[in-house]
């Protein structure tokens, strides 16, 4: 049965269809797949929530549907049964006829329906004439006298057929959208109301219309199935944030990690570099180092006979004897940087260097206007090292601050300071030119220099050095203030 509303609208819920895009993935490394099949399975459980949900409220919704639907037409068939016995058959007794339209036997029908429904979840009762459609008692006392206001339904019911129909409004956005209408929905059946002769079919002596309303139940299906959409956002939400939050730190773990590679096969090529220049050095070196000695001692001599034969011409012999030795010099540092020499450990104080380097570098001093400051600490507590090449260390990071200091002099300060587990800091600071950011990135590489005359294998031969006695050799400097080398000796040096 259906029944003809001016603002009745149906609406249906069409699942949403897409198109599948298809995804070319190439030459990603497997955590990009691992991300890509993470945040997709993601989406995918939303969406397999979100219809499982839409499922779930619409089978709710039907079962709902199902059972007011038998409670309707059950409270019906007992209504019909109560009123023709309760008010039809003694009414007729007692007047000989049915009159709705007299105000004695409406209200005697009313206080009967109003009793039976008492209690109920029934909105209304519409009893239909069985000659003309029109409503001859309601619960709603504004409907009666209301002509075709039946509609199929009642055609139905006159020819025997129950039906119902739902009239409803609303729908889940209306819990959602501030001022929306409230959720109305509304179950009306229809049953012909039969004379009761037993189990024999009566004459029909019109149509009962007995609406319920399922607005509330409606209302918390729909709000139930808000409850489960929020959440499953909720959890898909906090899934993803946490996905996000591992995948994040992942790609800077793995970008650290890159990073890290690729600093080491720099420093891998380097070192494989160094290594081979190192030998090329090496065996250069030592077959310039024997035919320089000869040269020395040759020139050595030639400059005693030259005294002899021609008297103040020694000057000569003495420039091949000094550039000699300074041609030897270089030769060792290549040696050193290419062959590096075996630590000799023993207990020894850092202060002990100090003050044999500023009695060594007096004379220098004094010619280059340089006021040396000795900081050094008092416990003098000695540390397992090589003497000798941490002196070397200290001689090479001095004659660079000199050389700084070349044309206006100034003051070198050297400081020395004891450290926890029998480490030792010593820091040699200058006011001389300064270094820019650039140069002091520099400083450190092989043949790096500045100087006029010079192999650049100095600081990168004391930083060998300190790293082998397990320490650390840091530069802080800016231009025109000065420049201040830290070396931090640890207490635990490379084994050779």
């Amino acid at each position: 049965m259906s029944f003809h509303l001016s603002h009745f609208t149906k609406k249906s819920v069409k699942p949403s269809s897409g198109t599948e895009q298809q995804e070319v993935i190439g030459g990603q490394q497997p955590f990009a797949l691992v991300k890509y099949f993470s945040f997709t399975s993601l989406t995918v459980i939303l969406l397999a929530s979100l219809i499982l949900t839409w499922s779930f409220s619409q089978n709710t919704r039907k079962t709902i549907l199902e059972r007011s639907e038998i409670y309707s037409r059950m409270f019906a068939e007992s209504l019909n049964r109560q009123v023709f016995y309760l008010f039809v058959l003694p009414t007729f007794v007692r007047y000989g006829r049915i009159a709705l339209s007299d105000p004695v036997q409406f209200g005697q029908l009313d206080l009967i329906i109003t009793d039976i429904t008492r209690g109920m979840s029934i909105k209304s009762v519409t009893i239909f004439d069985s000659k003309e459609n029109i409503i001859s008692y309601s619960t709603e006392v504004e409907l009666v006298g209301k002509k075709n206001a039946g509609g199929i339904e009642y055609q139905k019911a006159l020819l025997g057929e129950s039906s119902t129909v739902l009239m409803s409004s609303g729908s889940m956005l209306n819990l959602l959208l501030p001022g929306s209408l409230p959720v109305s929905s509304q179950l009306q059946t229809y049953v012909p109301f039969r004379q009761d002769r037993g189990a024999s079919a009566g004459e029909i002596m019109g149509v009962v219309a007995v609406t319920q309303d399922l607005s509330a139940d409606m209302e918390a299906l729909f709000s139930l199935q808000l409850k489960i959409i929020l959440f499953s956002l909720l959890v898909m939400s906090i899934l993803f944030a946490v996905l996000s939050a591992i995948v994040i730190r992942a790609d800077r773990i793995m970008e650290a990690r890159a990073e890290e590679r690729r600093e080491l096969e720099k420093q891998l090529h380097e070192s494989k570099r160094l290594a081979a220049l190192g030998k090329m050095i090496a065996s250069v070196s030592h077959e310039i180092k024997n035919p320089l000695g000869i040269v020395r001692s040759t020139a050595e001599i030639i400059g005693k006979r030259i005294s002899k034969v021609a008297p103040g011409n020694e000057h000569l012999a003495g420039i091949i004897v000094q550039e000699t030795t300074r041609l030897d010099g270089i030769v060792r540092e290549f040696l050193d940087f290419a062959r590096p020499k075996d630590l000799t450990l023993a207990p020894g104080s850092l202060n002990g260097l100090v003050e044999r380097m500023a009695v060594f570098m007096e004379a220098e001093f004094t010619v280059k206007q340089i006021k040396p400051v000795l900081d050094l600490d008092s416990s003098r507590e000695e540390i397992l090292m090589d003497g000798e090449q941490i002196y070397q260390v200290l001689l090479n990071i001095v004659f660079n601050a000199v050389h700084a200091m070349s044309e206006k002099g100034g003051t070198l300060t050297v400081r020395t300071r004891s450290l926890p587990e029998h480490g030792a800091r010593l820091e040699i600071a200058d006011t001389g030119c300064g270094m820019s950011e650039e140069k002091m990135a520099q400083i450190f590489i092989p043949f790096y220099t500045d100087k006029n005359r010079g192999t650049g294998l100095g600081l990168a031969i004391t930083k060998n050095i300190v790293e082998k006695h397990g320490g650390t050799i840091t530069v802080q400097s800016k231009e025109g203030v000065g420049t201040t080398f830290v070396v931090t000796l640890g207490s635990h040096p490379e084994p050779d």
